[in-house]
């Protein structure tokens, strides 16, 4: 049952997004609050600092024209919560969880808090079995798990929001559960023409009928920006557990987020750590990742994509640096192959998937795709060796081995990272072995025999060879 206590009189401050006041009531730490003034409708906030003597409100709307002595603070007695039901699907809502494409209300089933709920430990199970992105260097080299927490580190410029729309457009389970593929999209502090990029892609493909949509604009107050995970996640959870779904989370800009995290930990006085960041970065980070993964028996399962821009394309910046800590792996974009005109600019050497293993190889995907994919990475890294000599002494001072090398990386870039289109793990497959027919067979240490034989063989054609014959 909601208390509403009259604080005129007890506000002393406003700094920001922050409202202070002196504590005169019994209230409980991110409680749910609404911040009422004569003549404007209800300002949703919460409870972030307690003291002995006072209590500080975290708005989660402007605060321009509150006035202290007119303000009263209505406490919810319980969290924030989202409103959760079979409706979500179709739906676009704001950082908040409240529509913004013009429908009803949703028919909630129940409000849940969106911080989620604490998982035991033990009920976790092992992330497994593939999700298809479309994108080559991803499904080939870096293979996305069901479960999994896998980011992209992107920088300024770089185009991470069209390969955010292209992956939630055309990623899919493979097989029987296909059918039971959900996408959570959450754009953190985006701009008006990218949120409404990312509403008409999805409408325009037909991909909003199986995706929940959360939009929150740069231009709305920082404290929004750490809600809107958190709502989607919420989401996500329902989707995957309650109604047995595969749900793929696609969270673009993480780094927005942290901003913001910053932003709100300066108004709050905390002392600063790294880059000014907050030094409980990591564990706030860890409470939205680690809320990706598998339940032992459950059917759904909630798998991250979160994306964020690196600063000044540094990598061992805290927002990067944190997320690897937190994460299973990295996908890596970058500037050098956006200026040669590659995309997705994905470099594959720095990029890594800690649970491919888990996924790929015979009853997932192809009983060789572990060995295309790591033959691909070791003959790339020689490759990139290779053009670090021949900068040098010159093309005139490589062996005819070394050449090859260099033609390979090229066409690898071109031609097996850069893409237009979607593909599927099969066109990208041969793909792999059609650029692999171009080097030397003595090379080719990571495949078997068998698959020398069978892929590549004498005419370089890079398809399966016993299929040919077969037919």
């Amino acid at each position: 049952m909601w208390a509403e206590l009259s604080v005129s009189g007890a506000a002393t401050a406003i700094e920001g997004p922050l409202l202070f006041l002196k504590r005169n009531v019994v209230a409980g730490l991110n409680e749910a609050v609404d911040v009422i003034s004569d003549g404007s409708a209800p300002r949703l906030g919460r409870v972030t600092a307690l003291g002995e003597d006072e209590m500080v409100i975290e708005v989660l709307e402007t605060t321009s024209g509150l006035a202290l002595d007119k303000a009263r603070v209505r406490f919810r007695g319980e969290p924030l919560t989202f409103g959760i039901g079979p409706d979500l699907l179709g739906r676009i809502f704001d950082g908040r969880g409240e529509p913004i494409d013009g429908g009803p209300p949703v028919g909630a089933h129940a409000f849940r808090p969106i911080h989620g709920e604490p998982l035991n430990p033990a009920r976790r199970a092992l992330p497994r079995d593939f999700i298809e992105t479309g994108v080559s260097a991803i499904d080939l080299m870096n293979s996305l798990i069901r479960g999994q927490k896998l980011p992209v580190f992107s920088s300024g410029g770089l185009a991470h929001d069209r390969l955010a729309i292209e992956i939630a457009q055309h990623a899919r389970l493979r097989g029987e559960a296909g059918g039971g593929f959900a996408i959570v999209f959450a754009g953190i502090g985006v701009s008006h023409d990218t949120a409404d990029a990312f509403r008409r892609a999805m409408e325009d493909s037909g991909a909003l009928g199986h995706t929940v949509m959360f939009l929150s604009l740069a231009g709305e107050p920082s404290p929004q920006r750490l809600l809107t995970p958190r709502v989607a996640l919420t989401a996500a959870e329902y989707l995957a557990y309650d109604e047995g779904r595969h749900v793929l989370v696609i969270m673009t800009d993480m780094t927005n987020y942290c901003e913001a995290l910053r932003e709100v930990s300066s108004s709050h006085g905390e002392i600063p750590s790294r880059k000014g960041f907050p030094g409980y970065m990591y564990s706030d980070l860890a409470s939205i990742y680690e809320r990706a993964g598998r339940i032992r028996g459950g059917k759904g399962t909630v798998t991250q994509l979160p994306i964020l821009t690196m600063p000044a394309d540094d990598i061992s910046h805290p927002i990067p640096d944190l997320t690897g800590y937190i994460t299973e792996g990295q996908i890596v974009l970058d500037r050098a192959l956006d200026h040669k005109g590659v995309y997705p600019p994905i470099n594959v050497l720095p990029s890594l998937s800690r649970l491919f293993d888990q996924g790929t190889g015979e009853g997932f995907t192809h009983a060789d795709h572990p060995a295309l994919a790591h033959q691909l990475f070791a003959s790339y890294a020689k490759a990139t060796r290779v053009r670090i000599l021949a900068s040098v002494v010159g093309q005139e001072g490589l062996t005819a081995t070394d050449r090859q090398y260099l033609a390979f990386a090229d066409a690898f870039e071109t031609g097996l990272v850069g893409q237009d289109e979607p593909r599927s793990l099969e066109e990208t497959m041969a793909i792999g072995w059609r650029l692999l027919s171009g080097l030397p067979r003595a090379e080719m240490t990571r495949l078997s025999d068998t698959q020398t034989e069978r892929y590549l063989g004498d005419d370089g054609a890079g398809q399966d060879k016993s299929e040919t014959r077969d037919g």
